[in-house]
């Protein structure tokens, strides 16, 4: 579960609803300050478990390199209701969510566009979000400048996490969100920052409270049918390398889903613009944004 430092939008964001064709979806929308070269939106897709807020520590970095950055909560998670329904979750549902959510910033335009690299629009997925973005360009690749897959992998996740992932979907049959919550913490204790300040009403990096608030409005059709999803998805990199559509595979140099040779091989096999953000595990969005928003920055200027 990624840990983000704040549920506090920073003041470059607003909390606000994107309206689409496929339903509404809770967004952080963040907009670089009067002056800055507007170079592009990016559209940013959270992990298993996670939400919009997962990237709110690279907001203000890419808002200041002069992207305008969109974090979504998927349906079924955190701020965006959805069905309770498993079948509402298949894949390509959430994959034409993401095309109808990129339709939807085209539509709504920006007014600071003036053609060239301004109304280029990125596509970026954290782990589960890597896979659900891959499968919106394998349908339709036509919206996006380039994609960035972000510590996600080219198949299933290893067996551990497989077992794990299992075991939550059998607990969520069983059980209520707050009781899965409760059974959690007693296997996994919280980090001993979060553990002492634990009741923090800020949303600050050590509030467990906040994390259980955002778990607790998380669907669990949706938690049950992604965990099957990334338990079982098959290699598509053959695939995906057919696209003309630049590519960047960046993790953490350690990660417990996906081993790190396994994603340098995805990105020989992709001919993918590679980082290694030192010192980030999973989650280099929440690990090291600064040193993780300079290397996305940096490969978007490169492609124009």
């Amino acid at each position: 579960m990624s840990r983000p430092p704040t549920f506090v939008p920073p003041p470059c964001a607003s909390a606000r609803t994107l309206r689409t064709a496929r339903g509404d979806f809770a967004v952080l929308d963040a907009v670089p300050a009067d002056g800055v070269r507007r170079r592009g939106t990016v559209l940013l897709l959270p992990g298993f478990t996670g939400s919009k807020e997962d990237f709110i520590a690279l907001l203000e970095p890419l808002t200041a390199a002069g992207y305008r950055a969109v974090t979504v909560d998927g349906r079924g998670q955190y701020e965006t209701p959805g069905p309770d329904d498993v079948a509402a979750y298949a894949q390509e549902e959430l994959a034409r969510d993401v095309l109808a959510q990129a339709a939807a910033l085209s539509e709504e335009g920006d007014e600071d566009r003036g053609g060239g690299s301004a109304g280029r629009l990125h596509l970026l997925g954290h782990s589960l979000g890597g896979q659900i973005a891959r499968a919106a360009v394998l349908l339709d690749a036509g919206p996006f400048a380039t994609l960035t897959l972000m510590s996600s992998g080219p198949a299933a996740i290893v067996p551990e996490q497989r077992t794990r992932a299992r075991m939550l979907a059998d607990a969520l049959a069983a059980l209520s969100m707050d009781e899965v919550w409760q059974a959690m913490r007693a296997m996994e204790p919280p980090p001993p920052q979060e553990a002492e300040t634990g009741a923090e009403g800020d949303g600050g990096a050590g509030s467990g409270e906040a994390l259980r608030a955002r778990w607790l409005l998380h669907s669990p059709a949706q938690l049950i049918a992604t965990g099957r999803q990334l338990s079982t998805e098959p290699d598509r990199v053959s695939e995906l390398a057919a696209l003309p559509l630049p590519k960047h595979v960046i993790s953490g140099e350690r990660d417990d889903t996906w081993p790190v040779p396994l994603l340098d091989d995805m990105a020989r096999r992709l001919d993918a613009h590679r980082t290694v953000i030192r010192g980030a595990e999973h989650s280099p969005n929440t690990d090291r944004p600064a040193e993780t928003a300079a290397a996305l920055a940096g490969f978007w200027r490169r492609t124009g």
